[in-house]
């Protein structure tokens, strides 16, 4: 399993088949070309991760990835957010994704890092480089976010930065961050769900009033191989 397929699914929400692969997970972990202390420091993730109840896990990816916009999954609500631009700027990944026969399901959302992750796993390295450069800015900030919050997620995002190879100040990207507003909190979250109520079409409130989620809905879970 290569080292951007292993964070893909450590960063994507933990289905129960994930424990079903643990030694596989551990084992790409300690064998992952990577600086000893942050071997160490993924191997370590990965163990405490398995060792956690699923039901734990699932809940505290949610707490993390999907109360807020600060530490949401899909890139380009960093970059977008609702203006119509994002939907063009999806259309033209899907196209880079379909150019190299990399088809998602009528259900995944193709800003999706988890997802771009397991594209770039199949790519050249110095093509995977040059994506996560290009969104290395956001990574980076989703980085401080998690470190401010004290998330066990935050060194995933920092290996990420890493492997991009750039030049980004973290220490600052942290100061930035614990200067931030909090949008995880239930009062936030009452003011957001309030805000997107009122939604018409495919993204539309389903009848039982439920708050929208930005948890992509995933036909089904993406195996994980090597």
């Amino acid at each position: 399993m290569s080292l951007l397929k292993l964070v893909s699914v450590l960063l994507d929400y933990p289905q129960d088949a994930l424990w079903q692969h643990g030694d596989e997970l551990l084992q790409a972990a300690q064998a992952a070309e990577l600086a000893p202390a942050r071997r160490a420091t993924l191997v370590a993730f990965v163990r405490e991760l398995l060792a956690t109840d699923s039901l734990e896990a699932q809940d505290r990816w949610l707490s993390t990835f999907d109360r807020g916009r600060a530490m949401s999954l899909l890139l380009f609500e960093h970059i977008h957010g609702e203006s119509r631009d994002r939907g063009q700027a999806m259309v033209d990944l899907i196209e880079a994704y379909r150019k190299h026969g990399y088809e998602l399901s009528a259900k995944e959302l193709p800003d999706y890092l988890p997802l771009l992750l397991e594209y770039l796993s199949q790519r050249p390295a110095e093509e995977a480089r040059d994506w996560l450069k290009h969104v290395s800015h956001i990574v980076g900030l989703l980085a401080a976010r998690a470190g401010e919050r004290q998330s066990p997620y935050a060194p995933l995002f920092e290996l990420l930065v890493e492997l991009a190879e750039g030049k980004l100040d973290l220490a600052a990207l942290r100061q930035r961050a614990s200067q931030e507003p909090r949008d995880d909190t239930p009062e936030a979250m009452d003011q957001l769900w309030e805000e997107e109520a009122v939604r018409f079409g495919p993204e539309a409130p389903g009848e039982d009033c439920a708050p929208p989620t930005r948890l992509p809905a995933r036909s089904a879970p993406r195996q994980v191989q090597p």
